[in-house]
């Protein structure tokens, strides 16, 4: 389920969280996205807030909305390998900062990753 951190404005949260959902495949191309009711209501917030998401990832080009119809992913992976890498290594590290690492001692790691590999 889809957990709001507060940490940024709710729809850019909402609208990041959807993107991550669509980029790692839990929605495809053709899938229909939750109504904005429906999120609205697991989250308790407005709809209003999932609806001005959902018009963020459409102007991304991650789904279209059609009037009463409800939102489809449109985004299809176009040999995105590497964008696709970089943001999962980007949440991973938004995780490791949230949980209270600090730069220096993920520079630290990295540093010893690497050194490992060479």
């Amino acid at each position: 389920m889809l957990e709001l951190l507060g940490k940024q404005d709710v729809y850019i949260e909402v609208a990041e969280k959807y993107k991550q959902y669509i980029l790692c495949g839990i929605y495809n191309a053709g899938d229909r996205l939750p109504s904005v009711r429906t999120v609205g209501a697991e989250l308790g917030v407005n709809p209003n807030t999932v609806a001005k998401a959902y018009s963020l990832l459409e102007k991304e080009g991650y789904i279209k909305a059609l009037p009463k119809k409800g939102a489809y992913v449109i985004y299809e992976p176009k040999n995105d390998e590497q964008k696709m890498k970089k943001y999962q290594a980007k949440a991973v590290l938004e995780d490791l900062k949230k949980q209270g690492i600090s730069y220096a001692e993920l520079a630290e790691l990295i540093k010893e990753v690497w050194d490992e590999n060479d």
